[in-house]
């Protein structure tokens, strides 16, 4: 998934001859808290709800006025795990989407941000989870995929959490087939470590919605 295939379609950008009134209602009204400033299609930067409400004059063009502007954005061809690494490390609601001319295109909001993201671990298709404790010496995807595979079932999406301060991986696995006994039996008999399975789509929810936090931390901005 690219950049320019998550544009959002509610997002307007401001003009320099708008109002801090005007971006602040088009602000409450798309969920965001950030909006582009642009000048014929030349991307001058975001603005944050934040700094609008600390103008003395709402009424006032925002083009006039002292506004700290930062400039976040990625190219159209960039990938999805580009704008999601920009937004949770700038702490965004939305990200500018520029060509390879450097023309302002649209931007991405959080909520296009969270329906990929969902579309990438599989949220969609019915399947079990199984969350393994692995040394990162002993963790092979593909040998994961052989055994899960040897049990009639296909491995939908991986997601791997680490810490600095351990050897430790704790890998997440959705499958294609919700009775989870035969592949656990066959991970257990290579000595892997099951530190959980799921085999319902509510459980499975809520394990996501858990792994989700550390990475949508910025949506509370």
């Amino acid at each position: 998934m690219l950049a320019k295939n998550m544009l959002s379609n509610l997002v307007m950008p401001l003009k320099p001859s708008d109002t801090g009134h005007l971006a602040l209602n088009w602000m409450e009204d798309t969920g965001v808290t950030h909006l582009p400033l642009v000048d014929k299609q030349n991307l001058l930067g975001l603005i944050r709800n934040a700094d609008i409400y600390s103008l003395d004059d709402l009424d006032k063009p925002l083009g006039r006025q002292k506004i700290p502007f930062t400039r976040p954005y990625v190219y159209a061809d960039q990938h999805f795990f580009d704008v999601l690494q920009l937004a949770s490390a700038e702490k965004l609601s939305l990200i500018p989407v520029l060509d390879q001319n450097n023309k302002y295109i649209g931007s991405i909001t959080h909520d296009e941000i969270i329906q990929n993201m969902a579309d990438f671990t599989s949220v969609k298709q019915p399947g079990g989870i199984l969350v393994l404790e692995i040394s990162t010496q002993q963790y092979s995807l593909s040998e994961l995929s052989r055994i899960i595979e040897s049990n009639d079932a296909k491995v939908l999406s991986a997601c791997i959490t680490s810490s600095s301060e351990s050897t430790q991986l704790e890998v997440t696995i959705k499958v294609s087939v919700m009775d989870l006994s035969s592949i656990i039996q066959t991970l257990n008999r290579y000595d892997y470590i099951i530190k959980a399975s799921f085999a319902n789509e509510s459980m499975y929810d809520s394990l996501l919605h858990e792994r989700y936090e550390s990475l949508m931390k910025y949506l509370d901005t």
